[in-house]
C-alpha cells in the first residue's frame, strides 16, 4: 500500500514493498508463485513468516505468526521515534520562533526564511517517500525544517492574527489524535479497502481544489476562488481536519499491520515520519481556521 498521507507518498507496509498491510488478502488462486520480476514472493498474508504455511493460518482465522528472528519492530520503537521526530520538529519550530521575530520590520525576512525552510523540507520528505529504507538522519533533517517553517508561520498567525491561536491549534491536534486512536481501538473505524480508496478519493479531490484555488489567488490576486476565506474557507478547514483525522487511522493500521507481521525495527521510522507528516496537515489545517474564523470576527 502506498502512503496514506494526502502530500507525500511514502513507503508503507504494503505488499508492493514487501510489507505487510491492510491489503494484504489472499488472491484468488491461492499463494504467490516466485518469477522473474519477483524472485522473492512468499505466500501472501505474513511476508516474515517462516512457516511457508502461515497463509493457513490467517485463513482459518489463527494470528499470523511472527518470524524467528528478532529485530522486529514493536510499538515502543513507533513510539520512541515519533516522540524524537515530534521533538526535533518542535525544538527547531520555538527556536524559530523565538529568533525570528515577526514585527513590521522584521516579518519579510522571516516569513522568507519559513517558506525556505517548508520548500527544503518538502523536498526531503518527497526523496524520503522514493527511498525503499528508513533513513534516520533525512526524517529527523526534514523534521527540524518543518519545524523552522511552522515557527514561523505560527508565529505570524498568533502575534498578527489571532492571540493564542497556536496553543489553540496544538490543543485541537492532540484531541483528534486521541479521538482517532481511542476510535480505532475501540473498532469504531474499520481500515478497510474501501476506507483506504474513500479517504485517498477524498484527498485527491480536496488538494486538486486547493491547487486550483492557489492558482487563481496568484495570477488573479485576492483569495482565489475563495476556498480557504471566509465560509467556504471554514467548511473545507473543516474537511481538512476530518481527512486528516482519516489518514491517523490509516497511520494505525499501518502500525498495527507493520508490529503483527513482523517488519524489521528500523521500518519504525517511517511510521514516526507518517505519523508526523499527518499531525502537520492537521495542525495546519487547524492553524488556517482559526485565521478564517477570527479575521471574520
Amino acid at each position: 500500500m502506498r502512503s496514506s498521507n494526502p502530500v507525500f507518498s511514502r513507503r508503507g507496509f504494503g505488499r508492493d514493498n514487501g510489507y505487510a498491510g491492510f491489503n494484504t488478502a489472499p488472491q484468488a488462486g491461492g499463494p504467490a508463485v516466485a518469477t522473474q520480476a519477483n524472485p522473492y514472493a512468499q505466500p501472501t498474508g505474513n511476508p516474515y513468516a517462516q512457516n511457508p504455511y502461515a497463509q493457513q493460518d490467517l485463513q482459518y482465522g489463527a494470528p499470523p505468526q511472527a518470524p524467528a528472528t528478532t529485530g522486529r519492530m514493536t510499538i515502543d520503537d513507533v513510539v520512541m521515534r515519533t516522540g524524537t521526530t515530534l521533538g526535533v520538529l518542535i525544538v527547531t519550530a520555538a527556536l524559530s520562533w523565538a529568533l525570528l521575530p515577526v514585527d513590521d520590520a522584521n516579518i519579510s525576512r522571516s516569513y522568507g526564511i519559513g517558506i525556505g525552510a517548508a520548500l527544503i523540507g518538502m523536498v526531503l520528505a518527497f526523496v524520503q517517500s522514493f527511498k525503499r529504507k528508513a533513513s534516520p538522519a533525512l526524517i529527523l533533517t526534514y523534521a527540524a525544517f518543518e519545524g523552522v517553517f511552522l515557527g514561523v508561520v505560527s508565529n505570524i498567525v498568533d502575534n498578527r492574527i489571532a492571540d493564542g491561536a497556536a496553543m489553540q491549534a496544538v490543543i485541537g491536534t492532540m484531541a483528534v489524535f486521541a479521538g482517532v486512536l481511542v476510535a480505532y481501538k475501540a473498532g469504531w473505524i474499520r481500515v478497510n479497502r474501501r476506507f483506504y480508496g474513500f479517504v485517498m478519493a477524498a484527498a485527491l479531490g480536496f488538494i486538486l481544489l486547493m491547487a486550483v484555488n492557489l492558482l487563481f489567488a496568484v495570477f488573479g490576486g485576492g483569495d482565489g476562488l475563495g476556498f480557504r476565506s471566509g465560509a467556504l474557507g471554514v467548511v473545507f478547514g473543516v474537511v481538512g481536519i476530518i481527512l486528516g483525522a482519516c489518514f491517523l487511522a490509516l497511520d494505525f493500521k499501518q502500525v498495527e499491520d507493520g508490529i503483527a507481521y513482523g517488519a524489521p525495527r528500523e521500518e519504525a521510522w517511517l511510521a514516526a515520519f507518517g505519523l508526523t507528516l499527518t499531525l502537520v496537515w492537521i495542525y495546519m489545517e487547524f492553524l488556517r481556521l482559526i485565521s478564517i474564523l477570527n479575521s471574520s470576527d
